[in-house]
């Protein structure tokens, strides 16, 4: 199907219409066992994916209109509605993977699709009861008003009226009077709205930890782990990760910010000097949004894999929402749209090299959602997030050899640049992750408690972070920042895990990278057949759970940034 996005609507689904249609694909079940007709049962299942796709089209289109317009009434109305539906026809979708599960026919099932949909549908199963219905209505609510709460940020400086997004390119000015100052009206606008934001967490986690002993959960962690499908590794395995960051890449990337705040010129780093790594000021890519697009149609036709019929399709249907603008919501991200066949990504772009970093981000996610639409099953269109990751952060880095056409003569110092924050980011990511765990393991702490358990994780993975006079960050509240934490719980340590990937990725292209691209490439149109590890492997690559995976992309990202 072809299209232009722009004017692109889905008919908003009624809970009865939904109900009806299960109950007939029920029947075609049962009807299916009553004649002991195997293959009849498969087809039934296959069209209730075809239903599936069509509701998953329906709110990822919600979705995308809200975040392109976070103050449109009628989109917000969409979203609200969705957001009520959505836990009804969870509940619909659980019974049936319920049934499927038990059903007699797991043989014939596992040989059509594979066994591996059996083992997400019991996470969906695990995660999931009629009895947490009106607490999931809550959290959809709880995570819309933040989104509006940080899409409504407006900033007067230097002249500009500017979003949030928008404020991020002073973060970069070389001179360190305009970077505070950024730093400082950002600081003073949530420390405004602290009582807001300390709220909006507050009753979300306490949620969560509702429907966590409503469910026989301890706490929300085991929860939150079956929310997220991990079915090849567990709490364990990610603690042992984090400290394998602590321990083999902290150290390195104290001696990055020593060298950074040399280069700088400067006695003591501030956390408002960090986004800038020398006196030249960070590379910007040499145009605005239709020349970056322009320059992105050659890169997709020289990278091949198919990514050029990819991005041509991509620009045709007008799958892109890449400007920052009033009203739009912060950040980036993809969605898949089921029945178009297509993703759609979504950025801000503001005048930095963040534009590419993010842009070749999320067109990784993009390649993969459509390389693997002819997968046979919904549960396969896309991989556990911490795969899906690879495929964007790897995409970072395969592009590489053409960052001259972004950047020009500055494109090796982009790339220099580029691997310093990649490895400056895996402490960030499992701090994250780590006071995530903490919040969820103690929900009844006060906002001060949580801020002095984030505080005390940075002077464990960012020891060199100093807020100076920055009151609401060095207060412990630099995590209110972070949508993730409030909208995504767990879903950080995967940036980490798939970063790991990533950089072997970087490696291996340097010697192989015609080998390297076909292996990405395979491993896109893999989809989420297989879980994490496995698809990791089969792409040639180490879990980032074995032991020594970090030393040797240390190791090599020492010799390249000349700290060897």
């Amino acid at each position: 199907m072809t299209t232009d996005f722009r004017e692109y609507t889905v008919e908003a689904p009624t809970y009865d219409e939904v109900a009806a249609r299960y109950a007939e694909l029920n029947a075609q079940l049962d009807a299916a066992e009553a004649a002991e007709d195997a293959t009849a049962f498969v087809d039934g299942v296959a069209a209730w994916d075809a239903y599936r796709r069509e509701l998953s089209d329906w709110s990822a289109t919600v979705s995308i209109r809200f975040h392109q317009d976070t103050a449109n009434e009628e989109y917000k109305k969409a979203r609200e509605y969705c957001d009520e539906l959505s836990p009804k026809l969870t509940d619909l979708a659980v019974a049936m993977k319920r049934r499927l599960l038990s059903c007699g026919y797991r043989a014939a099932l596992a040989e059509r699709f594979g066994e591996l949909v059996f083992e997400l549908w019991s996470c969906d199963v695990a995660a999931f009861d009629p009895v947490i219905e009106q607490d999931l209505v809550a959290e959809s609510k709880l995570n819309s008003e933040y989104t509006e709460l940080v899409a409504s940020a407006r900033f007067e400086f230097q002249g500009e009226t500017l979003t949030l997004s928008q404020l991020g390119k002073y973060a970069e000015n070389p001179d360190r009077e305009i970077r505070h100052g950024a730093a400082r009206v950002a600081s003073e606008w949530f420390a405004d709205r602290q009582t807001d934001f300390d709220r909006l967490y507050q009753e979300l986690v306490t949620l969560r930890h509702t429907m966590a002993g409503k469910l026989g959960y301890e706490n929300f962690i085991p929860l939150g782990y079956k929310h997220m499908q991990r079915i090849d590794y567990g709490q364990a395995d990610v603690e042992t990760f984090r400290a394998q960051v602590r321990d083999e890449v902290v150290p390195l990337c104290l001696e990055l910010r020593r060298r950074q705040a040399e280069n700088l010129g400067l006695e003591k780093l501030y956390a408002w000097d960090e986004a800038i790594h020398d006196l030249a000021g960070n590379p910007k890519p040499d145009g605005e949004h239709d020349w970056l697009v322009d320059r992105a149609t050659e890169m997709f036709e020289a990278l091949g894999g198919g990514m050029d019929d990819f991005f041509a399709e991509m620009k045709q249907q007008h799958l892109m929402d890449l400007k920052s603008r009033e009203g739009k919501a912060s950040g980036g991200f993809c969605h898949n749209l089921p029945v178009l066949r297509m993703p759609f990504i979504f950025a801000n772009f503001n005048g930095t090299k963040g534009d590419v970093e993010v842009f070749t981000h999320e067109m990784g996610h993009a390649f993969q959602c459509y390389s693997s639409r002819e997968q046979p099953l919904t549960d396969y269109l896309w991989p556990t997030t911490e795969a899906c990751e690879i495929h964007s952060m790897g995409l970072e880095f395969l592009t590489w050899p053409h960052m001259e056409l972004f950047f020009g003569d500055d494109a090796a110092r982009f790339r220099r640049l580029h691997l310093t924050e990649s490895i400056l980011f895996l402490p960030y990511g499992v701090l994250v992750d780590h006071f995530q765990h903490q919040v969820y393991e103690k929900p009844e702490a006060t906002p001060e408690e949580r801020n002095q358990m984030w505080l005390d994780l940075e002077a464990v993975y960012v020891p060199w972070r100093d807020y100076g006079d920055l009151a609401h960050p060095a207060s412990g509240r630099r995590w209110q920042r972070q949508l993730h934490i409030y909208g995504m719980p767990f879903y950080y340590i995967d940036y980490t895990l798939a970063l790991t990937c990533a950089l072997q990725l970087w490696v291996r292209a340097e010697t192989d990278r015609e080998a390297t691209m076909r292996d990405y490439v395979a491993l896109c149109h893999r989809g989420g057949e297989a879980p994490f590890q496995e698809l990791v492997a089969a792409a040639g690559l180490k879990s980032p759970f074995a032991p020594g995976c970090l030393s040797e992309v240390v190791a090599r990202a020492k010799q390249e940034l000349d700290l060897a």
